[in-house]
């Protein structure tokens, strides 16, 4: 009995954890509200075709939530992230490639790439692109060959 309960502890503390850490950045208890398009959108470091606008967390250091947009015909070349991204299609289409083939993230659109896995993106190249993308920690993008 003592054995069941201490291991109901642990996951209930793991999964207490696990939503803290995902929770990080936002403010606790407060209605969320930004338009993407009255977004304040900042140009990405080292690169003119991507934007962003924080929804909420910090990019730079967890947790987080952005409006992004590529210009039409980014070309991010093969990267990877050190963690999870999920992306939903808002706007025009967000390009992903990958070992197992192309992808096509149009507005309704979702895709997750899981930390670490090897991928290329890009923008429609007539429309760009804007999507919502959240991770669950500091936004990296780290070029592979």
């Amino acid at each position: 009995m003592k054995r069941s309960l201490f291991a109901v502890a642990v996951v209930v503390g793991l999964i207490g954890a696990w939503s803290m850490g995902r929770m990080q950045g936002q403010s606790e208890g407060k209605v969320i509200y930004v338009s993407s398009s009255q977004a304040q959108y900042m140009a990405a470091p080292g690169s003119g075709n991507v934007s962003g606008a924080t929804i909420w967390g910090d990019p730079n250091a967890g947790a987080h939530a952005t409006f992004t947009k590529f210009a039409p015909g980014e070309d991010s070349g093969m990267h990877i992230h050190t963690n999870d991204v999920w992306i939903v299609g808002l706007k025009g289409a967000y390009l992903y490639k990958d070992e197992a083939g192309e992808k096509r993230v149009g507005p309704g659109d979702f895709l997750r790439v899981p930390g670490g896995h090897k991928h290329w993106s890009g923008g429609d190249k007539k429309e760009g692109a804007l999507f919502y993308e959240e991770s669950s920690g500091k936004f990296d993008l780290i070029p592979v060959k």
